[in-house]
């Protein structure tokens, strides 16, 4: 319990030195902070304990959940979820779903996703890409055929290799009315009309960008002549049952059983909307750890995409910066010399932080979703990994800086 302690704390310091050398310019944005780069090389996950009702594994789990005491008493209102092979491991729920009406967050309470939301708009190109409905190679234009910028291809938008501006910092320059929700339309038309300035030479660099996203939904629409929403509920939630998961409408609101997105600390002040919460794509998913198990194992099982498809989707897009640091179509990812791949995203909007690790080789998968503002949620993957793991933290992760 003491060396866990120490790790923890020495994790919580990392993070608030990582956390204050992150520009504040994004702290508004659906782009999450970066986590700490992993060692060179990285040893496969071979679980023993698999068996959750086994001693050893019981003795991992009472680490967890000393772990996530140490969390709640921090602040920490959220639901993880472990698992390896299809098998869930590990789940515990944290906190309030809605603090005010006494609702304690539980299985059924979706947490808007962020930028997490990129997976399933990155997925649902590629899966029109696979069955031949479209090209990523072709230029955007292609499917919008007013789209302003002629040199940027689909596959440039996947990787955020296009080199647009971010809407969120563009779009007041020309939309006064920051009350009424923003559309994926209006965005587009505003782009048509006024062509805001590109940041770089198309393909030339890496930058994440929300817009990026924000414009494949549009395509998706486009090609398909379906909703965003309704795609995605037809040919991902409900055939993988993912009954929890569904787009958030700010027009409707949202359902009971969905969670309240709070501010930091111990008041639990409600994180209003704004006028960018209309925009999907780039973010807008609610979601639950088990449904993202869910869509988690699909990969697997090629219930979505096949093989061939994914290897597109994992596959390193920049190589401007040294490093094990990447971004795939619709990934970020860690790619280690020795072959060793962990694909994953973060998300942040609002009050929610969120988590979605895949170690592939191993099928061995960390998910925690929070609907209380707190960095330190980005911490936690590297400390629950050692835990499972059953080694010390920095056998497992570097800690040292950038």
């Amino acid at each position: 319990m003491k060396k866990l302690k120490q790790r923890y704390y020495t994790s919580l310091l990392l993070s608030l030195f990582f956390v204050a050398c992150h520009s504040n310019s994004d702290k508004a944005s659906a782009t999450p902070p970066h986590l700490p780069l992993l060692p060179v090389q990285m040893s496969t996950i071979k679980l023993v304990y698999d068996d959750t009702t086994s001693a050893e594994w019981k003795h991992i789990a009472k680490r967890l959940d000393s772990f996530y005491n140490m969390q709640a008493r921090a602040g920490f209102n959220g639901s993880v979820l472990i698992g390896y092979k299809g098998k869930v491991l590990y789940e515990r729920y944290v906190g309030y779903a809605n603090k005010q009406a006494g609702v304690a967050l539980s299985a059924n309470n979706g947490v808007q996703l962020a930028s997490v939301s990129k997976t399933f708009t990155g997925a649902a190109i590629l899966y029109l890409y696979q069955n031949k409905y479209l090209d990523i190679d072709k230029p955007v234009t292609t499917y919008l055929k007013k789209f302003p910028y002629p040199d940027i291809t689909l596959r440039m938008l996947l990787c955020h290799r296009s080199g647009l501006p971010n809407y969120e910092h563009w779009v007041p320059n020309y939309r006064k009315d920051t009350k009424s929700f923003l559309s994926n339309d209006e965005v587009l038309t505003l782009m048509i009309a006024h062509k805001p300035p590109v940041e770089f030479k198309a393909n030339t660099h890496f930058k994440y960008c929300n817009t990026n996203y924000m414009l494949l939904a549009c395509i998706i629409e486009e090609v398909t002549e379906m909703r965003y929403e309704a795609f995605l509920r037809k040919y991902i939630f409900e055939p993988l049952g993912m009954k929890n998961t569904f787009v958030y409408d700010p027009a409707k609101g949202l359902p009971n059983t969905a969670t309240i997105s709070y501010q930091a600390g111990s008041r639990y002040a409600v994180f209003p909307n704004d006028f960018r919460d209309g925009v999907y794509g780039d973010k807008g998913i609610y979601s639950t750890v088990e449904d993202m198990y869910r869509w988690d194992q699909s990969f697997y099982q090629n219930k979505f995409l096949s093989n061939e498809t994914l290897e597109v989707a994992y596959g390193p897009c920049s190589f401007e910066k040294a490093g094990v640091k990447n971004y795939g179509l619709g990934w970020r990812m860690l790619c280690y010399p020795d072959g060793y791949k962990i694909i994953y995203h973060n998300g942040w909007w609002h009050g929610n932080n969120t988590c979605f690790y895949r170690f592939i080789k191993d099928n061995f998968t960390i998910i925690v979703l929070g609907n209380k503002l707190s960095n330190a949620i980005y911490r936690q993957p590297p400390v629950l990994y050692g835990i499972v793991k059953n080694a010390a933290e920095t056998d497992g992760f570097d800690n040292g800086a950038e």
